[in-house]
């Protein structure tokens, strides 16, 4: 696929969506950026909301493709859920197919998985160990099965309408990882960068989900469908893995928060009424 040069950049002022303002420029990207909350010193971006249809239809006329980081990125009822998330997430990929683009990078997650036993044993694990890209949607959480639906959506977009989308499982994307579990699901925000980069300008992906970490010694999961797009990680997490295991200690298998890839969003106890 061509380079994509304008792209549409939503939850623009999030965590992951401030670290890709700062990075994907670099690659030649002029971002067209959206939040329901102001920006700070970015007096063209786009407020509005997802359910505003007639706003996300706007947002998304004339951009080449769109990175689709908004909605809530934690637990919450499922009422927030839906309207964020899921109808949210509708809600901006008929516009892409009303307006004729051709390529939307969602923002998926580990929870969407986060149920799957995470590799028994010690680092580093062989191939046949990791877990598969391939791997049935066993969610945590609301947000979990929101990011199952955003990845169905996807596939069914794909397929009917030819709308292609790479969904990125995002295991944690900050400046360094904050715990011993996130040693394995890292991703550095260069390597995010180089991950969307490569999401958006591969060719004929369709519908491909891969997942987004860095090449971590303690990697639970496979990368082999994320290489397959071009995407080389660079970044590692094993150097802060002293300082994390001095003051956490090492990953305990009878540990319950340990046991899963979604770590302790399987266990919390809900805050939500079901």
């Amino acid at each position: 696929m061509p380079a994509a040069r304008t792209v549409l950049l939503t939850g623009a002022a999030g965590g992951l969506g401030t670290l890709m303002r700062g990075l994907l420029p670099a690659y030649g990207y002029e971002l067209r950026l959206f939040d329901v909350t102001p920006i700070e010193g970015e007096p063209d971006a786009i407020t509005a909301d997802l359910a505003d249809k007639a706003a996300v239809r706007e947002a998304v006329r004339g951009v080449d493709a769109v990175i689709h980081l908004a909605g809530i990125s934690l637990e919450a009822s499922f009422d927030k859920i839906l309207r964020a998330n899921i109808e949210g997430t509708y809600n901006l990929y008929e516009a892409a197919r009303e307006e004729g683009v051709k390529r939307i990078v969602f923002a998926s997650s580990n929870h969407a998985v986060g149920f799957v036993p995470r590799p028994e044993g010690d680092a580093p694990f062989p191939p046949e160990a990791l877990i598969p890209v391939e791997t049935r949607h066993r969610p945590d959480t609301f947000y979990g099965l929101s990011k199952c639906f955003g990845e169905d959506l996807a596939q069914l977009y794909w397929d009917r309408h030819g709308l292609e989308t790479v969904s990125v499982r995002i295991g944690s994307c900050f400046m360094e990882p904050t715990s011993v579990r996130m040693l394995s699901v890292w991703m550095s925000p260069g390597d995010g960068a180089r991950l969307f980069h490569a999401a958006l300008t591969a060719g004929n992906v369709g519908h491909t989900i891969v997942h987004g970490s860095s090449a971590n010694t303690r990697l639970w999961w496979d990368l082999t469908s994320a290489r397959a797009l071009g995407y080389e990680p660079q970044d590692d997490s094993e150097q802060y893995a002293e300082k994390l295991v001095a003051e956490y200690g090492e990953l305990d298998p009878d540990n319950p928060d340990h046991a899963h890839l979604g770590g302790h969003f399987t266990t919390d106890p809900p805050q939500w009424p079901y």
